[in-house]
């Protein structure tokens, strides 16, 4: 991946706008657990509002109890203080347990609904998108929400009750106090105004530096072969130490921005704090305030400034997740392009006549792939498209099978109009064997039964033999149970291609679409493969894109697609007394 392709990313990421929105929008994560999260909160306040009892207590002990020598008293509020310690941990143990389920509960709904819909995003999204960035989403941004959904919102809540008890506490005790203790807020509020604003940009940029790098890295592990084949080693470390460093300055302006809020509460609690010695100094001198009031407000003033302080650090926490909500659910967001229509209905089992009916299509706006083409063929026929590269021969199976929606035009299947059916009914009955042969992780038998979960090991067999993929799939190790690495690396191109073959054909579909099946196999095997593949799609409609036109000899329709139209149709034989486009590719060849 080019270097300024980072930075167009960059740009693109950092268009994101902070969205408080997102906020009650995860809330409905959060709302199928309302039970136990009230539960939690309530024990959580609970124990909040009981430890805010502790300076009130030490004012009644200093004012009453040690003036009047009320040893049983002392006892008696010793003996509440103590129990409120004891319920307090009670509390911390129910609730750090509990919301860390909730927490982890929210993750997993969340990274199942983006998987979810990922799953049914067009193909034109992942074309257009680093694999590594929409990967960094699924995985490190939805990881990142853990620790804010377990523990951080249920604390700031808390804390800002907290807040409140301990306002109206003081309030009850000294409200010419109180005021005083108050003088700090109006600069609080000033420097969250001055920071937020710079914090929320410091950490959109820090995800899209982050993302840019996921992505290089997932490009390199994925051409890692390339890479060494043309020694571009030092090349790529060069553009990675860019990416690094581009995190690195990011993280650390981030971190300096993040490090502004503490030590502004701090600074400005440490000066309301010392402002209320002097100002209770002045009124114990004037007989206006008790020794105990002035150690209860001392007290309650500490933890009036902690939980701020914490707000304050959960709100830095906020801002840094609010940058990776965004772009969570920007994705989800995504327009799923091909869905079912409304009033959709299941296509009946098919026979596989195919029409299309001045068909159009263009990947990129005044770009048109196929123009106004319209042809037809019946079922069980096999039909073959040849044409230069990038002549929209793929183009045609890819709207055959729905993975793009029509721009102009119809396709039908057996007079079915294919947009008026459920896609399931539709991709259920055609069997797709892609130019990528593309294997899971897992045992060779398991991706040929990919195609149909329910299919007997010796119906796999079946399908691996007919297609010639038994023979070297008993040589291996373990045969059908051999387990193969991501993507099949421990086969040969040749060999994913066989075994990707048999899972297509283990659907037993209507239509078969091949696109160049057997671009890389060798001609011994292709021969054998040619065999059992005249048995097997006898009674099926074949969609067959292949160069070799070897291969394509006995087709019952071959179309020369050209620059979007279909120039030529025909057999072989029509075709070449034609002594048009076919003619020349044959004798190129």
């Amino acid at each position: 991946m080019a270097r300024n392709t980072f930075r167009q990313d960059e740009t693109l990421d950092q268009k994101n706008v902070f969205k408080f929105g997102h906020l009650f929008r995860l809330g409905k994560y959060i709302r199928p657990y309302r039970r136990v999260f009230g539960l939690t909160f309530a024990f959580t306040i609970t124990s909040s509002a009981l430890g805010l009892l502790a300076p009130y207590l030490t004012m009644v002990v200093m004012d009453v109890a040690i003036p009047n020598s009320d040893v049983a008293l002392v006892l008696i509020l010793s003996a509440v203080m103590l129990g409120t310690i004891f319920l307090n941990v009670f509390f911390m143990r129910y609730r750090i347990a509990a919301m860390a389920k909730v927490g982890q509960s929210v993750i997993r709904d969340l990274r199942l609904d983006l998987f979810k819909h990922i799953q049914l995003l067009p193909f034109s999204f992942f074309d257009s998108r680093p694999h590594g960035k929409i990967l960094v989403r699924l995985v490190n941004y939805i990881n990142s929400l853990s620790e804010m959904l377990s523990n951080g919102i249920l604390n700031v809540i808390t804390d800002m009750l907290s807040l409140g008890i301990i306002i109206v506490i003081m309030l009850t005790i000294d409200p010419q106090l109180t005021l005083v203790a108050m003088v700090g807020m109006p600069f609080l509020f000033a420097a969250i105004f001055l920071i937020r604003t710079r914090n929320r940009r410091a950490w959109q940029i820090i995800s899209a530096k982050q993302s840019n790098m996921n992505a290089y890295i997932h490009e390199s592990i994925a051409g890692v072969k390339i890479t060494q084949a043309f020694s571009r080693e030092a090349e790529n470390e060069e553009i990675f130490a860019d990416v690094s460093r581009s995190v690195q300055k990011s993280w650390m302006k981030g971190i300096a921005t993040v490090f502004l809020m503490r030590p502004a509460v701090e600074n400005i609690s440490t000066l309301a704090i010392s402002f209320l010695y002097i100002a209770a100094v002045a009124m114990i001198a004037e007989n206006a305030l008790t020794v105990g009031v002035l150690v209860a407000f001392v007290m309650y003033i500490h933890r009036f400034w902690t939980p701020i302080n914490n707000i304050a650090m959960f709100y830095n926490s906020i801002v840094t997740n609010m940058s990776y909500l965004e772009l969570i659910f920007e994705t989800i967001d995504e327009p799923i392009l091909v869905k079912d229509k409304p009033g959709a209905t299941d296509m009946p089992e098919i026979s596989g006549r195919v029409e299309f009916k001045n068909v159009s299509f263009a990947y990129e706006e005044n770009q048109p792939v196929l123009d106004d083409v319209s042809f037809s063929c019946e079922a069980g026929s096999k039909v073959a498209l040849v044409g230069p590269t990038g002549a929209g021969k793929t183009t045609v199976v890819n709207l055959l099978s729905r993975f793009y929606e029509l721009q102009r035009g119809q396709i039908f299947i057996d007079g079915f109009d294919i947009s008026d059916a459920t896609l399931y009914s539709l991709r259920s009955q055609m069997g797709i064997m892609l130019q990528d042969s593309f294997l899971f992780s897992g045992t060779i038998m398991e991706n040929i039964r990919y195609s149909r979960l329910d299919a007997t090991d010796d119906e796999v067999i079946a399908a691996a033999k007919a297609v010639c993929a038994h023979e070297f799939i008993t040589e291996t190790e373990k045969g059908y149970k051999t387990e193969v690495n991501e993507r099949g690396t421990r086969l040969s191109v040749g060999q994913r291609q066989l075994i990707s073959f048999a899972r297509a054909l283990l659907a037993d579909p209507r239509i078969l679409i091949l696109d160049e099946a057997t671009a890389n196999i060798d001609t011994r095997t292709e021969q054998a493969l040619q065999n059992g593949l005249n048995r097997l799609l006898e009674g099926r409609t074949s969609f067959i894109i292949a160069h070799r036109l070897s291969t394509i000899k006995h087709a019952d329709l071959i179309m020369v697609i050209d620059r979007g139209n279909v120039a030529e149709s025909g057999t072989h034989d029509e075709l070449i007394e034609l002594r048009g486009d076919y003619f020349n590719l044959v004798n190129s060849q």
